[in-house]
């Protein structure tokens, strides 16, 4: 029986859209295999473990990523090819040479990682790129002087304290095993509370009664998950999820908590000029420094930039030191006889650690260099990642085009037997002035190199440095052997069970 003429009329429509469809989706094909065979040729030269059509090297990474990092370090010198899936390629690099020429580029931060911290630290020195990032970085750079971080110490000394008071209580009766990671994480927020906005905070005794604290360590928790959860990385699923819908309520209250600081602080340097009657602290904040650089550029620095600024330095800087904080101590207790030697530097230079100054940083020559090993072995960022704006050609001839993201693993870097002789040992006489000196430049990348380097850098080992010596004055640590830490490479190097330690008060 022939159509009607009804069903034809609607049925024409039905299939113009299935063809519609039909082509996109064959454009798309099309469109990822010529990716793919254009990754292939842009990666001939550059030799790789062997790769699923389908997963890449998902499968290989799967379990004990930093070990099997390790053991491609030694078969593919200088850098490899990863694929993520059979679209999508990440160049790994870990070569002195390699590093310097990548380095000294100003190439965007690639934002595969990155876009997951944007809704809720707004983009700052972290992920800005070009003219507005160097516009940024010359106007906080004075913010990080030396002159400037000097009294911070104190303040890092105020901290710590209040931490290890929390310790002796739990050793009272006998020694204690506690995830230290856990209240090292209270004590630089604490500290970073008081450098950048002056402020005094309950949150190591009680971190439910801040809002900004709350708010801080639950947000941490649920992008944490969020890098987990492959689903998550979709924008539109997470933002629809339970999680998601917490995380922008978590980011208002972040941004919320910091513009009333940032407020108030206006309104009482106003009023103060209007009386004449400036009350001057004997150190300046960094809101402070953030303010004055606002007052001299406000047509290039607005109230955004401000607040971004502001909370990329908190979030980012909080968690980055508290993670190095922790693997040192876990190193040391790895290794009781560096444990010991520096405590009898620390002892020597500080007596019972009743007064630290900053002078005295400077003295603690061997415990620096066991900080530097802490960090060359287990490095708080195991890896940045760069997506080139123009062709690189490496020193050996081999060159990558524009547009592939490349990523300089620090951890390789570390670990690469080319360069470090036994790089699983701890061995703190790496980092002696001699052996220093004998060194390629771009050997040792804790806090990256070139233009782009770590700003905080000497805010970071400041508080290493006054963390260790007070822990060390007080207590002996060794590790727990029922709970070793599994490494977790993000952004920021974890351990998805914690750093659990066995602490003893020292008589």
């Amino acid at each position: 029986m022939e159509s009607s003429w009804f069903e034809t009329r609607w049925a024409r429509p039905f299939y113009l859209a299935f063809v519609f469809c039909l082509a996109l989706v064959m454009l798309q094909a099309i469109q990822l295999y010529l990716r793919r065979q254009r990754l292939l040729r842009d990666l001939l030269r550059f030799p790789a473990p062997p790769t699923h059509w389908l997963f890449g090297h998902q499968k290989v990474f799967q379990e004990n990523e930093m070990e099997k990092l390790e053991e491609l370090v030694k078969k593919y010198p200088c850098a490899f090819p990863r694929w993520v899936g059979p679209f999508q390629a990440f160049f790994y690099i870990y070569d002195p040479d390699y590093a310097k020429t990548f380095l000294s580029r100003t190439d965007p931060k690639s934002q595969c990682l990155h876009k997951f911290l944007i809704p809720c630290i707004g983009k700052g020195l972290f992920s800005l790129d070009g003219p507005k990032w160097f516009q940024h970085r010359c106007l906080l750079t004075p913010g990080f002087h030396l002159n400037i971080l000097k009294p911070y110490s104190e303040l890092m000394v105020r901290s710590t304290n209040t931490m290890l008071e929390k310790w002796e209580k739990l050793c009272v009766t006998q020694d204690t095993t506690v995830d230290v990671f856990e209240h090292i994480s209270l004590m630089t927020l604490d500290a970073l509370m008081k450098c950048a906005f002056s402020k005094e905070t309950n949150c190591q005794i009680n971190s439910k009664n801040d809002p900004y604290v709350k708010a801080t360590l639950e947000l941490r928790k649920i992008m944490s998950h969020r890098l987990y959860s492959f689903w998550s990385h979709y924008d539109l699923i997470f933002n629809l999820s339970p999680a998601g819908h917490r995380s922008q309520e978590l980011s208002q209250v972040l941004h919320q908590y910091i513009e009333k600081i940032i407020q108030d602080r206006k309104k009482s340097l106003k009023d103060e000029r209007k009386q004449d009657n400036t009350q001057q602290r004997n150190y300046q904040d960094f809101l402070d420094i953030f303010l004055s650089a606002q007052a001299e550029n406000g047509d290039i620095f607005s109230d955004t930039d401000l607040w971004t600024e502001i909370n990329t330095f908190m979030l980012a800087g909080h968690e980055t030191t508290a993670r190095a904080i922790s693997w040192l101590l876990y190193c040391l207790a790895l290794y009781p006889e560096h444990q010991q030697r520096c405590r009898e530097e620390i002892r020597s230079i500080l007596g019972n650690g009743s007064s630290i100054t900053w002078d005295h940083l400077a003295e603690i020559s061997y415990t620096t260099m066991c900080i530097n090993e802490a960090l060359r072995m287990i490095p708080p960022i195991p890896s940045i990642s760069r997506e080139l704006s123009k062709p690189i050609t490496f020193p050996d001839g081999r060159s990558l085009p524009a547009g592939m993201t490349v990523v300089l693993s620090i951890w390789g870097l570390h670990h690469n037997p080319a360069i470090w002789e036994n790089p699983k040992v701890f061995d703190p006489l790496r980092f002696s002035q001699e052996n220093s000196d004998r060194r390629h430049s771009h050997t040792f990348l804790p806090f990256s190199a070139g233009p782009r380097n770590c700003i905080g850098q000497q805010f970071a080992t400041t508080e290493l440095k006054v963390a260790v010596s007070l822990i060390l004055l007080h207590f002996s640590v060794t590790p727990d052997p029922t709970r070793p830490p599994i490494l977790s490479s993000q952004i920021v190097l974890r351990s998805k069970n914690g750093v659990h330690l066995c602490l003893k008060k020292l008589s």
